[in-house]
């Protein structure tokens, strides 16, 4: 919206310093905070124990609107992936996951990607921008009123790498951990990053208990780097002394995403190398069996038999591990 500002970025104390400046009681804020974090509206004019003379002001300086949803798609298995118009015109995905217990949105955190991981579809066209606070939330909020459901559970884990815009990440994460907002716990946000070494440092000394995931997808410093190009500026070697400092500081798991990789990164004597990576320190392991990307010719899933042996190998060295299959 042209001169006009997301409100959804702004914390219930930052809106209590602008009542405060423009001279309405303070109070105002949190019922404000409330109306668009607890009450999802649309407009200010919802907002019914408002007066009219601060509903006529807010819209005049900002805005609040549901994100555009230009496409959605609905799988077997429950989940749904949408596809959301910035006002920029820039594209951005998220993804509802159902199960019995719990909903969780993957959120993307930015407009492409820096990283262009080989496996991964979301920087095949490049970096555009990173999101904002209110478009990190407002993918939250409207997918709430297109399903209405519950959300339990909130992933980074959408287009972007959360800790290449981590100002705008955190914020967004102390808005959605907001008791009088969405009071969705610490422990149900998870960061998953492909290895940004500053990134988890900033984090270990972050009082928020979020939990942190890390791509790793190879134990080899050589694999790592053909999968990954992050892996030549913050070497495996370097990350994982830096999750092992995280787990010490924060006294929390970190969570390594492992991507099954027929005949690259699922072999035995990968397994073992992973094992002896992380067996000294509290991890564990997601091994995922890989979902194909379009025009990606060189990469295929393994299969459930080498799977099951690469975990077997890490249950035996006592490495909390779990086979995770493709949703959507």
């Amino acid at each position: 919206m042209e001169n006009k500002m997301d409100i959804r970025g702004l914390m219930s104390n930052e809106l209590k310093d602008i009542m405060l400046k423009e001279d309405f009681p303070p109070f105002r804020a949190k019922q404000l905070f409330h109306w668009i974090h607890r009450q999802n509206v649309d407009s200010f004019q919802e907002m019914t124990n408002l007066p009219k003379s601060l509903i006529n002001w807010l819209d005049s300086i900002y805005f609040l609107k549901q994100m555009k949803c230009i496409k959605n798609q609905k799988s077997q298995d429950g989940s749904e992936k949408f596809l959301f118009q910035l006002d920029d015109n820039h594209l951005i995905e998220s993804v509802l996951i159902r199960s019995l217990k719990r909903n969780t949105i993957c959120l993307s955190s930015q407009v492409g990607c820096l990283w262009h991981c080989l496996f991964c579809a979301s920087g095949k066209d490049g970096f555009k921008r990173n999101l904002q606070p209110g478009e990190i939330i407002g993918q939250i909020q409207s997918i709430q009123k297109i399903c209405q459901e519950v959300i339990h559970n909130i992933v980074f884990m959408g287009m972007g790498e959360p800790f290449e815009n981590y100002n705008h990440v955190m914020k967004s994460i102390q808005i959605i951990n907001a008791k009088q907002g969405m009071n969705i716990g610490a422990r149900k946000i998870t960061i998953s990053t492909c290895g940004i070494i500053p990134g988890i440092k900033k984090l270990a000394e972050n009082p928020l208990q979020v939990e942190l995931s890390v791509s790793l997808h190879a134990a080899d410093g050589k694999i790592r780097s053909m999968l990954m190009p992050v892996n030549k500026k913050y070497p495996l070697e370097k990350l994982i002394d830096v999750c092992k400092q995280y787990v010490k500081k924060k006294n929390r798991q970190v969570t390594f995403e492992y991507l099954m990789l027929r005949g690259i990164n699922d072999s035995v004597e990968q397994a073992n190398k992973l094992g002896q990576l992380i067996s000294d320190f509290n991890a564990k392991v997601n091994l995922i069996i890989y979902n194909p990307i379009q025009n990606q010719i060189n990469l295929f899933p393994s299969d459930e038999q080498t799977a099951s042996l690469f975990q077997n190998v890490l249950e035996n060295k006592n490495i909390p591990v779990t086979i995770r299959y493709s949703r959507g």
